[in-house]
């Protein structure tokens, strides 16, 4: 268990802890995932896994089924997903996923957050290249029912790049390629996941200064308390030490 798994943890909490945002989150992905493939979880891969990321989220059974409903109506809001990639403070990359119903309303947000904390927004692409595509599926560790060693045999088969634990939880990677085959896994083995996502890991990082650290961070939440923000990423490094001082 790495440094890597306990702020990916701890970054995961501390955005679950807006659980209005969260909830807001999940209902677009739920309108997203009904759109493409049906009201069905049964034969809708990606609505079943909002379902699963609800659950995890402790989002109420009612509003899942609302939002279900609402995104299965004729006058269903449509919602595009776009995203935008720039810089902040010390060239640290920043890859900015939005869900939205007014994208020129939502760029100019995402501009003017760069814009406050001397950042800049760039050309779509050009930074694609530092972040890769990634399934993150988290488990509580009480759920697994079989023998470890087994348990992670299984998950290597099914496309398990790295599996992590500590006393309560366990989170998986995988390729993007291979999150449907260990989702699928999962399921065939009776397994609960708490959350399972696509999100963009960035392969190298970059060092800042404590000022600068500071500056991405509020930055950051900027970002994750916008209404059309879906996941924010970047690939400043994270120390201990930068940690102390947030």
């Amino acid at each position: 268990m790495g440094r890597a798994f306990e702020y990916r943890k701890a970054s995961k909490m501390a955005r679950w802890d807006k659980m209005a945002k969260t909830f807001s989150k999940i209902g677009k992905d739920i309108a997203i995932a009904v759109k493409a493939g049906g009201s069905d979880p049964e034969s809708n891969p990606a609505l079943r896994r909002c379902i699963q990321n609800a659950k995890g989220a402790n989002m109420p059974k009612d509003n899942v089924e609302r939002a279900i409903k609402k995104a299965s109506g004729a006058d269903a809001e449509h919602y595009d997903e776009i995203t935008y990639e720039g810089y902040g403070q010390g060239g640290v990359a920043f890859f900015v996923e939005c869900t939205t119903n007014n994208p020129t309303r939502t760029v100019a947000n995402v501009r003017a957050i760069f814009n406050k904390f001397d950042g800049n927004l760039g050309k779509n692409g050009e930074l694609a290249f530092i972040f890769d595509r990634k399934g993150i599926f988290s488990i509580e560790k009480a759920s697994i029912k079989m023998d470890w060693d087994d348990f992670e045999m299984e998950m290597i088969d099914s496309g398990a790049e790295d599996i992590d634990s500590d006393d309560q939880e366990v989170m998986i990677t995988t390729a993007f390629e291979d999150f449907g085959t260990l989702s699928h896994k999962l399921d065939e083995l009776g397994i609960e996941v708490k959350s399972a996502e696509l999100q963009r890991i960035a392969n190298n990082t970059k060092e800042v200064n404590e000022d600068q650290f500071k500056a991405n961070m509020k930055m950051l939440d900027r970002f994750e308390e916008d209404d059309d923000v879906q996941n924010v990423y970047h690939n400043m490094e994270i120390t201990d030490e930068l940690l102390e001082k947030i």
